[in-house]
């Protein structure tokens, strides 16, 4: 496996082209960035006003106990709570989407194997991952860059805090993209288009968990097949539960494994 980081680098800045210097990925982010003005308008801004309100005080606090999510409520910065729930689920299940055409849609086009002469399949493979998680990288810091705007604004004496809050959240969020996007790449060596290969991301979450859930009913012990897909742990992240081995490595050993298996289907395929 040969990979030279000057390649790698090439392919993952033309992912960012890609999305933000062409009508169609300029199209795509003016349709995220006024999703996610309605989100921090109305969705954080509206759920903050109902955390800090002590009329409804106990009520909140019974159904985040409920729910597991009660230590959510001790934050001082109360939009960065609720950006931490929103975030924490929409933007591994955008990454389904945002990230279904890696390979496959070069592959289409016949410009795969134009882009075999000149970088290995390793790279393409790898460059266009970490590609993808630049993009990821960016849109994640526009949106926590407005919530902590949206904080500031409340309480300027908490943007200190919160910055740096704000750092650790955008730390775990990233690491729990990643194998979002690496499963997509994975997907996109066998897929025959985007479309197919974001129904086939589906399939396999909805199909396999409910497979799981049928085989650990009889046989409690392959509970562990659970592990194998990404996203497994954002329940306990969400509630501040989840240690760092679950937190940080299980996402990062899904990656590495997906990224492996796709590098050795890619190689092995025709173009």
């Amino acid at each position: 496996m040969q990979l030279y980081s000057k390649r790698l680098v090439n392919i993952a800045l033309f992912e960012l082209v890609r999305l933000f210097l062409t009508k169609r990925g300029l199209l795509a982010v003016a349709v995220f960035s006024i999703c996610w003005l309605i989100v921090l308008r109305y969705a954080i801004g509206e759920a903050v006003n109902l955390l800090s309100s002590p009329d409804f005080a106990g009520f909140i606090d019974q159904i985040f106990g409920a729910i597991g999510l009660s230590k959510l409520l001790t934050w001082p910065e109360a939009e960065l709570a609720v950006y931490w729930l929103i975030a924490l689920y929409s933007f591994p299940s955008f990454c389904l989407f945002l990230c279904a055409d890696q390979t496959v849609g070069d592959r289409q086009r016949g410009t795969l194997r134009f882009l075999s002469l000149r970088a290995t399949r390793a790279e393409i493979i790898f460059g266009r991952y970490l590609g993808q998680l630049l993009i990821l990288i960016a849109l994640l810091s526009i949106t926590l860059v407005a919530t902590l705007a949206m904080l500031s604004y409340r309480e300027p004496s908490l943007f200190v805090a919160a910055s740096s809050h704000s750092l650790i959240l955008l730390g775990y969020l990233v690491v729990a993209v990643m194998p979002y996007i690496a499963l997509m790449g994975f997907i996109n060596t066998f897929s025959r288009s985007a479309r197919l290969a974001f129904i086939v991301a589906i399939l396999f979450f909805a199909g396999g968990k409910i497979t799981v859930g049928l085989l650990t009913w009889q046989f409690p012990a392959l509970e562990v097949l659970n592990y194998v897909f990404p996203g497994y742990q954002l329940a306990d992240m969400a509630a501040q539960d989840a240690g760092l081995m679950l937190a940080v490595g299980l996402p990062l050993i899904q990656t590495i494994i997906l990224l492996i298996a796709a590098e050795r289907i890619f190689a092995r395929s025709s173009l």
